[in-house]
């Protein structure tokens, strides 16, 4: 309760919720602000690159199809995609850190030394390069991201495990005889819980976000599919005048990804006051 209350003070992180519950809710059930979910990837020509308007919100793309629709619907494409990335990373990199973290030897060194290969590499240029050997799709796009993302983890959690590890009671559950697996499973990992919500809090935002990259570049999903990226890749060619078909997908990824930024910033205030914003 006590935490619920300083969360509850900090009003940039309530924001950041209040924006991620929206997107959620929208994500969930888009019949709430979309007319005809089974028709938003079909256009009407006579509808062409019209101005946003009581009728067309955000207007229409080169197509004739809605743009708020589409904008809506990719809600769904967007927080899918990061929380499949995002699941996959952490089925991948928290068990990783945890080994790392408590054995000592060859095997933690080949673990981390592995982690910091992937880390090296610019996690774009090798989400793009992955998707690219895997082939154009959204199913490619959350492979090469999860690919590339699953290290983070990996690193949080082998730094909160080497001290806790040091602990007295990692010390007496050895001396009392407990396995390695309970010690890791029913002791360490629950104790490592809150930054791996924080990291994958923060990594749902930067996921979406680089996800968008990937399809503005011609790597993540194929039309018509309703992804914000592919949106603005395909109204840049009608910039500046057509300004609202690249304009409303881009400020749907700002809020969303900033939603997700400023909820994370307040998760790590309360587990670490200490990293607290000035």
């Amino acid at each position: 309760m006590l935490m619920l209350k300083k969360f509850l003070r900090d009003v940039p992180a309530v924001l950041g919720l209040l924006i991620v519950v929206i997107a959620v809710i929208l994500a969930l059930f888009p019949g709430l602000l979309v007319d005809n979910v089974d028709r938003v990837n079909r256009g009407d020509i006579l509808q062409r690159l019209k101005p946003p308007s009581p009728d067309l919100p955000f207007g229409s793309d080169d197509l004739g199809r809605n743009i708020f629709d589409r904008v809506v619907m990719g809600t769904r494409s967007a927080l899918t995609i990061s929380t499949l990335v995002v699941s996959l990373s952490m089925i991948v990199g928290v068990p990783l850190g945890l080994i790392a973290g408590y054995r000592s030897g060859w095997v933690s060194s080949a673990i981390m030394r592995v982690t910091d290969v992937f880390l090296a590499v610019p996690q774009l240029i090798l989400a793009i390069a992955i998707a690219q050997i895997l082939g154009r799709g959204a199913t490619s796009a959350m492979i090469a991201l999860a690919v590339t993302y699953w290290p983070f983890f990996t690193r949080t959690v082998y730094a909160e495990t080497q001290k806790i590890r040091a602990s007295l009671f990692v010390e007496a559950l050895e001396g009392y005889g407990a396995s390695t697996t309970r010690i890791m499973l029913f002791h360490i990992l629950p104790n490592v819980a809150a930054p791996v919500i924080v990291r994958a809090t923060v990594g749902m935002g930067f996921v979406i976000l680089t996800a968008a990259v990937l399809g503005f570049l011609g790597v993540g999903a194929v039309p018509p599919a309703p992804d914000w990226g592919l949106q603005i890749s395909e109204g840049r060619k009608y910039l500046p005048v057509h300004w609202w078909y690249a304009t409303f997908p881009g400020l749907a990824i700002l809020f969303l990804v900033l939603g997700f930024n400023l909820l994370g910033d307040g998760l790590r205030d309360l587990v670490d006051p200490r990293l607290r914003r000035s």
